[in-house]
């Protein structure tokens, strides 16, 4: 399970691979994580940044009404809200989306766009501020090979734990009951709130075949807890141990997400980490951030318990560790962006403060921040499970050790799953892969273009 974000996609060669630097921002943590990592193809949005005044600017659309446009087969009805579009036999969609324009004090914003290549069938909803929502209705397995949370180059071992652990958590966190092969009702969210689904990667990369083998070799299998879908959640990276699920979710205990001790995510270039935050920067961010007074820049800073107690002329502020974090977080990269994330050997960290397992101490004109690990805490340590498959253990064992020794049994799959991509866009391109294409049952040029303001459009 991942983080909570946009469904962004990058995808992180292993160590050994393309280098470190990708591996930062592909792992996505599973569940409740409480930062959201990058991945790598951008197969969704990223994350807008902070705003002046929480408003978005409005956004011309370009696209014209589908029934005044001579080159589309299949006009939609006036009125509608929504138009349904089929890939060629066997094909996809490389889909492009636009998010609104936002007012922003960040000196490099990211855009606010949605890459993509999707199987499927593509269903485009205008909701009532105009703006778009994008949900795709494919295979199960399809779904499940789209999935972007580890690298596609890391060992075998891994790539089969955490293709179980992805199929288990889909069916236990959307409901799943049915029969073999019958529909899935409830959606599953394509981002790290629930799991990565970035589709078909964008950019070549010859390692995504072993993903989609990893899929197929574990076709069917899935962890069971009472004769239902365990939810599996997972995470990246450790402080040296897992958590059970009461301790951070506040949840009715698990049997099978019961603390154990790891060892073996040390390969992680967020295993250990060290951020150095000079007074003059600091100042910047918790000003941004409403937590420092405006006339006052910060000269001390004293570590206390719970946190950190800062000092510029006469104020002086104790601001809570989960507080400095979440400013920093926030606010670094955007004020900030040559300097935030730091620069670790190979690329970047995830992000400044990675994770909430650290500690303060007083530097030269600095508050330094050392810390271990990215995520929430429970369940299966993606670089632990790295680390041992590299040792030679199998993706049973792996799983058995994180999650209370249960096995992989055969259970009941769904034949279709919907994925919600996509919402608040005002603006969506659309490529077939081929000839063939429909909307809503009739054929369609290649490309299409579709907005939802004033009313829902189409042009080819």
């Amino acid at each position: 399970m991942p983080t909570r974000r946009t469904n962004a996609s990058r995808r992180p060669p292993a160590p050994g691979g393309r280098g470190v630097a990708a591996l930062l921002t592909t792992i996505l943590l599973v569940g409740c994580t409480d930062a959201p990592p990058e991945p790598t193809d951008r197969a969704a949005t990223t994350s807008a940044p902070p705003s002046v005044d929480g408003s978005p600017a409005p956004v011309a659309s370009p696209s014209i009404d589908a029934s005044a446009s001579p080159d589309i087969g299949a006009p939609i009805e006036p009125g509608a809200t929504s138009v349904q579009l089929t890939p060629p036999p066997g094909g996809s969609f490389l889909v492009r989306g636009r998010y609104p324009r936002t007012p922003t004090r960040c000196r490099d914003p990211e855009p606010t766009t949605l890459t993509g290549r999707f199987p499927g069938t593509l269903h485009v909803r205008r909701v009532d501020d105009g703006t778009l929502t994008l949900t795709i209705a494919l295979p199960f397995d399809r779904y499940l090979e789209g999935i972007a949370e580890v690298p596609s180059s890391w060992p075998r071992a891994a790539l089969d734990a955490q293709a179980i652990a992805a199929r288990s958590y889909a069916l236990a966190t959307t409901g799943w009951s049915g029969a073999e092969g019958d529909s899935l009702g409830q959606a599953i969210c394509a981002t790290a709130s629930c799991q990565v689904y970035r589709g078909i990667p964008v950019s070549p990369d010859p390692t995504y075949r072993r993903w989609v083998r990893a899929v197929r070799r574990t076709d069917g299998l899935v962890l069971l807890d009472e004769g239902r879908p365990a939810t599996t959640v997972y995470y990246s990276t450790s402080n040296g141990r897992t958590y059970g699920n009461e301790d951070v979710f506040g949840s009715p205990p698990l049997p099978y997400l019961r603390p154990v001790v790891e060892r073996d995510d040390g390969a992680s270039p967020t295993s250990r980490w060290r951020v150095r935050l000079p007074f003059d920067d600091l100042t910047h961010i918790l000003r941004a951030a409403g937590s420092w007074p405006r006339d006052r820049t910060i000269v001390a800073a004293l570590p206390v318990a719970g946190g950190v107690r800062l000092r510029g002329g006469d104020a002086t502020r104790t601001i809570s560790a989960d507080d400095l974090r979440a400013a920093v977080n926030t606010w670094a990269p955007c004020l900030e962006p040559a300097s935030y994330p730091p620069r670790i050997p190979g690329g970047r960290l995830p992000l400044t403060i990675p994770s909430h397992w650290l500690a303060f101490s007083a530097g030269d004109r600095s508050l330094l921040v050392t810390g271990r690990g990215w995520g929430h805490g429970v369940g299966m340590v993606q670089w632990g499970a790295y680390g041992k498959a590299g040792a030679g253990r199998s993706a049973e064992e792996i799983l058995a050790f994180y999650y209370g020794g249960l096995r992989p049994r055969s259970y009941p799959q769904p034949g279709l799953i919907r994925v919600e991509v996509a919402t608040g866009l005002v603006g969506l391109r659309l490529v077939a892969s081929g000839a063939g294409a429909e909307i809503d049952g009739r054929p369609v040029p290649r490309s299409l273009r579709i907005s939802g303001r004033p009313r829902l459009r189409v042009r080819g």
